[in-house]
């Protein structure tokens, strides 16, 4: 198999570090040929906290994968979350010098640089610049003004903002595992890649995606990502509750909360009880499954209106903004038991459970379609985008080809460039970080 037809995600999570090797079929479909995950020991709440623990943990899901595909793995695209990621809507304009001649990807570039420029707290950047609707001279609504007349181009932007130091380390970790790191992706981008057709952004659709440290948030509507943002709680924390609540330790807490926990205390009756071993030969406890429910809803609860406040600060409740197609759940913690009817009945909103495989070959594992694998499918998706896009670039070095050519297909690579500034400026802070 050829080297640049494999395509690798590393999904570097609080609870799990996943490594997925992918490639194209003859159908153009992307098939998982290898599968590694590890314990994720240095991470918290999203943020590498133990850098060593870290690098080892991603070695041992490289070497699982590689082991698993008898491939190698050199570069990998990674996820990026955690609670200090931000995001914020910004409008900006730039007044072009000649309007007698058409808008091209320059000015949209030039537009986008500015917004680069924008003035962060201390130890802030930019992540991601993505452009919402355009408006030229006044006229709004736009979604690609390449090609028009006008002399001002003015657009809305949603900015994600994340700590440097946090994404500086991750692509330490990554270096230091032996991996070359070929760019950042924001996690709830790369699950809804993953999990959500293109009816559904175009709809309105809210990708909750419920991971060990941290709940991410993303929404569509009209084709377009309207909303970003993580909850530092996701399903460690009701382990934890579980663990209080019951004095118990965390593995049978974990155990508890996968075999018979619910979201939903009506569901079980009293007399439902559940024997535990008691440590070193102590007296084994006894915990009620109605108690047990009671402890997960609670929690459960208070994420999922964290989760609703920051859908309604986006404005659902406004007609034009309605979110048509609902939610989708995603992510290890969307497996517990009444979860979706949970979410419907405290947002009123349609919830299905969104499953990577939609966008994958028909014959992949059972294992890849679980929930948990969301984002790390969604990397190795956008690993071929990434792909694809470099070689464009290079068909386009070698023939030097005048830039008026082929516009329609700088408009579709246009979209994936927009983060390659921030990449280029981590991979150069690494190479001098020697």
């Amino acid at each position: 198999m050829e080297i640049n037809n494999l395509f690798v995600g590393l999904d570097i999570g609080t609870t799990k570090i996943v490594a997925l090797i992918g490639s194209l079929n003859e159908y153009n479909k992307l098939k998982i040929i290898g599968i590694g995950k590890s314990k994720s020991l240095g991470v918290h709440r999203g943020v590498v906290n133990n850098i060593t623990q870290t690098i080892q943990s991603i070695q041992s899901a490289v070497s699982e994968a590689e082991l698993n595909s008898s491939e190698k793995i050199d570069k990998v695209i990674v996820g990026i979350a955690g609670q200090h990621i931000r995001s914020l809507q910004h409008s900006d304009y730039i007044t072009r010098v000649n309007s007698d001649q058409v808008i091209d990807e320059d000015d949209l570039d030039k537009l986008i640089n500015q917004v680069y420029k924008l003035v962060m707290l201390p130890g802030e950047e930019i992540i991601h610049v993505l452009p919402q609707e355009y408006k030229v001279d006044g006229q709004g609504e736009i979604k690609e003004p390449i090609g028009m007349f006008g002399g001002r181009l003015e657009a809305n932007f949603h900015v994600v903002v994340g700590q440097v130091s946090s994404i500086k380390n991750i692509a330490r970790c990554i270096k230091s595992a032996g991996i070359d790191f070929e760019g950042i992706t924001l996690e709830p981008i790369a699950s809804a890649d993953a999990v959500l057709n293109n009816e559904e952004k175009e709809a309105g659709v809210a990708l909750i995606d419920i991971g060990g440290g941290t709940t991410d948030l993303a929404i569509f509507k009209d084709g377009i990502i309207r909303h970003t943002s993580v909850i530092p709680f996701g399903g460690n924390i009701i382990t934890e509750d579980i663990k209080e609540g019951c004095s118990i330790i965390e593995k049978q807490a974990e155990l508890l909360k996968i075999k018979f926990g619910s979201a939903w205390p009506g569901e079980n009756k009293d007399n439902e009880i559940v024997s535990i071993p008691g440590l070193r030969g102590r007296e084994p406890k006894e915990i009620t499954l109605k108690n047990l429910s009671k402890i997960i809803h609670a929690r459960v609860v208070e994420i999922i209106e964290q989760v609703y406040i920051e859908i309604k600060n986006y404005g659902h409740e406004d007609q034009k903004k309605k979110l048509i197609a609902g939610i989708v759940l995603t992510g290890g913690g969307s497996q517990l038991k009444h979860l979706k009817q949970l979410v419907e009945y405290i947002t009123g909103m349609d919830t299905r459970l969104g499953y990577p495989s939609e966008h994958l070959a028909g014959n992949n594992s059972i294992e890849i379609s679980s929930p948990m694998y969301a984002t790390a499918v969604g990397l190795v998706m956008n690993s071929t985008k990434v792909s694809k896009k470099n070689e464009v670039k290079e068909e386009e070095n070698k023939e030097n080809i005048d830039l008026k050519i082929n516009q329609d297909d700088s408009v579709k690579t246009e979209r994936l460039t927009v983060f390659e500034k921030f990449t280029d400026s981590i991979k150069n802070f690494l190479d001098n970080a020697e």
